[in-house]
């Protein structure tokens, strides 16, 4: 069976991406796509577990031991949820994957960009989304969107947060067929369209090659 397309959404913390995400999982069943959609970390009951630790106020691992968590929790969602879902063709609507940690714990925390690679692919067996979409805002607006209650990550200074931006833009820049920007400060709607113009582009290449998705 024809192999089935991973598309990632990514961005820092208040640029919307929750938000679009609850709009896309309404908007997949209406167009009859053959779809699921994870988050990282989670996704299975150890991400899950995981999740609670790594973004829990209570917590503060070292950034190693942080880096090995989500490595963890994304191997297991690889293995048992993504992986599986490409290999019955279907789509896989993922928020947030391997760029995070680049952002993140490499660019945010200052941990070995290509430590983080490896450990990645080793995590994915070699998977790479088909298409990331990056919803760039500027750190204090997207400061300004967010609730009272910050988990562990949003609680970080915004020095840390615009290198998680830069960080962000440089990957962009460094392969722009697979990464697509949008500007996050556009209204939720516009956004939408965006977002829902990119990922049928994507469908309908793919489409044209083994006629797998229909409209």
């Amino acid at each position: 069976m024809t192999r089935g397309l991973l598309v990632t959404l990514e961005g820092i913390d208040g640029c919307g991406k929750s938000t679009q995400v609850e709009l896309l999982r309404n908007r997949m069943p209406q167009k009859g796509i053959d779809h699921i959609m994870v988050r990282e970390p989670g996704g299975t009951a150890v991400g899950e577990s995981t999740r609670q630790i790594l973004l829990n106020n209570k917590y503060s691992p070292s950034l190693k031991a942080e880096i090995f968590l989500y490595m963890a929790a994304r191997s297991e969602l690889t293995d048992q949820v993504i992986g599986p879902a490409l290999k019955s063709g279907q789509l896989v609507l993922c928020d947030r994957f391997t760029d995070s940690t680049l952002a993140y714990q490499g660019f945010g925390g200052g941990a070995d960009l290509e430590m983080i690679r490896n450990l990645s692919r080793i995590a994915t067996g070699g998977i790479v989304p088909d298409l990331t979409i990056l919803l760039d805002l500027p750190v204090e607006d997207a400061v300004g969107r967010r609730g009272s209650s910050a988990d562990r990550m949003e609680s970080k200074d915004i020095r840390f947060h615009q290198r998680v931006r830069r960080g962000y833009l440089e990957i962009a820049h460094n392969e722009p067929g697979r990464i697509k920007i949008v500007d996050a400060l556009s209204t939720v709607e516009e956004l939408g369209v965006i977002i829902w113009k990119l990922i049928e582009e994507i469908i309908i290449t793919e489409k044209n090659k083994s006629n797998v998705y229909e409209f």
